[in-house]
């Protein structure tokens, strides 16, 4: 007997019952699943804007903000690996799960903790030597490259509380728990919102309310206040994540007694895992290149240009987030569902997901074709930068309704533990097609062609994304019965 069988046979506890994510109805399933989620990921998003909307209004010259948007590529790197981390974990775990295997969900749940200790290390030894090189690639700006070094250097040591909140609430998610996950995810943002404004500004939370408040107490640390910020909120929403899992999730035990870390298990995980740490890891990549080609227009207009694409990303979050919330509750049902070997549930989930991704996609294109300059009026003074972004922000909007179909496809990738196929549509999206198509149209000498590289690679992603999902259905979703 195999261990993974005796793990199965030993680890199913008498009174649980089957989850809901086998039996509820596809379209309440997934509305009680995704709804949770997107509205924390809206949270994310809302905490998004406001952080970088303090920090836009610190100085004159915007160097803050510019700094803040440029260290945006390797923020993200940090969450991509801890999230692709976590795809692997929820995956692996709702599927075991489905196949009533308890003792292994435990099991994977462990060394899920263990890998994001691990990453943590990494990251811990990233912040203390690699930031002011990494910021150096960017600009040539001293002013710049110390704001960014300073931010990320922050974001990057104390990065032991994204990866526990990320690894806690994937195990929440994978047991269809993802209200837990939203109030967690919630804690984290609100407190953000909160605390920037009392380390970035010297009269704290004063400088939004009247003086007759009394409320003017703060730190004055700028940019460096708004990392501190952040990492607080991570680290309390890792620690009320852990609390949760304890208190709430009964069907995940989750016990270090005796643990040793189980290579074919970590190698299981990062199967999943690693395409999706390489797929949003590229996202990373694009972005320093992409701002690379920016900067080759040179001062001002490569300045301007890049406060515009900054600009641009992070109100794109408030239209991406609430999608890949949809995202983290169409995962855990599929995996589920296919550990269970039902078919019609699986297919349902993926078509009613794309349905909504696509209609959702459908109100942000409108939104930023018909106000692009009340949008990114939020964040950018300049006049300059402001006309440099209206064009950015319509031309490169129309790549998101691909963008939404192409989103749900990959999760049901992710789900059957084809994440390889995800990465290979990334790489496809973002170096293959982006990144020579925008260095092309550079060469002409006109800023506004190079947004339209990013609606070409998203039909091309769309392409790829189709192709895949037929080589999927043919090879596995057609074979399971039910």
């Amino acid at each position: 007997m195999s261990q993974e069988k005796q793990l199965a046979t030993a680890g199913a506890p008498a009174d649980i019952k089957e989850n809901k994510m086998g039996t509820m109805p596809i379209n309440k399933l997934l509305l009680s699943m995704a709804i949770p989620m997107v509205i924390s990921m809206v949270i994310q998003a809302l905490y998004n804007i406001v952080d970088s909307l303090y920090v836009a209004s610190i100085s004159e010259t915007q160097n803050e903000f510019t700094a803040i948007s440029l260290a945006f590529a390797a923020q993200s790197f940090l969450i991509s690996v801890a999230t692709g981390t976590g795809v692997g974990i929820n995956a692996l775990l709702s599927k075991s799960l489905g196949e009533k295997n308890h003792k292994l969900a435990n099991t994977v749940a462990a060394n899920g903790v263990f890998l994001a200790l691990c990453s943590y290390i990494v990251f811990l030894v990233l912040g203390f030597t690699c930031m002011d090189t990494y910021m150096g690639w960017m600009t040539n700006d001293t002013e710049v490259i110390a704001f960014g070094k300073q931010y990320l250097s922050i974001c990057y040591i104390f990065s032991f509380g994204i990866f526990g909140e990320i690894v806690m609430e994937r195990l929440m998610i994978s047991t269809g728990k993802t209200h837990l996950a939203m109030i967690t995810q919630g804690i984290g943002a609100i407190a953000n919102i909160i605390l920037d404004p009392i380390f970035i500004f010297p009269d704290g939370i004063g400088s939004l309310l009247p003086d007759s408040w009394g409320l003017d107490f703060g730190f004055g640390l700028g940019l460096a206040g708004a990392a501190i910020a952040t990492v607080i909120g991570q680290i309390l929403a890792f620690v009320v994540a852990l609390f949760l899992n304890s208190k709430f999730n009964k069907e995940i035990h989750l016990s270090f007694k005796g643990f040793r870390p189980s290579g074919k298990l970590i190698g299981r995980i990062y199967a999943i895992g690693v395409p999706s740490i390489i797929m949003a890891s590229i996202g990373s990549v694009m972005n320093v290149l992409f701002n690379g080609i920016l900067n080759s227009f040179g001062d001002p207009i490569g300045k301007y240009a890049q406060n515009a694409f900054g600009a641009y990303f992070k109100l794109q979050s408030f239209i991406f987030m609430p999608v890949f919330g949809l995202n983290n509750g169409i995962v855990p049902i599929v995996a589920y569902n296919y550990g269970a070997q039902k078919r019609k549930r699986l297919l349902g989930t993926a078509k009613l997901g794309a349905a909504y991704a696509v209609g959702y996609m459908l109100i942000g294109l409108a939104l930023f074709q018909a106000i692009p300059d009340m949008l990114v009026g939020i964040f950018l003074t300049n006049p300059e930068s402001v006309a440099v972004a209206i064009p950015c922000m319509r031309t490169v909007s129309l790549s998101f309704v691909f963008a939404g179909a192409c989103i749900v496809i990959g999760s049901v990738f992710q789900a059957l533990g084809k994440s390889i196929f995800s990465m290979f549509v990334s790489i496809a999206r973002q170096l293959v097609v982006l990144i020579p198509v925008a260095f092309l149209l550079s060469l002409s000498g006109n800023i506004d062609l190079v947004w339209w590289s990013f609606p070409m690679a998203e039909i091309a992603s769309a392409a790829i994304s189709v192709t895949f999902f037929i080589i999927v259905y043919k090879r596995i979703i057609s074979k399971i019965p039910n």
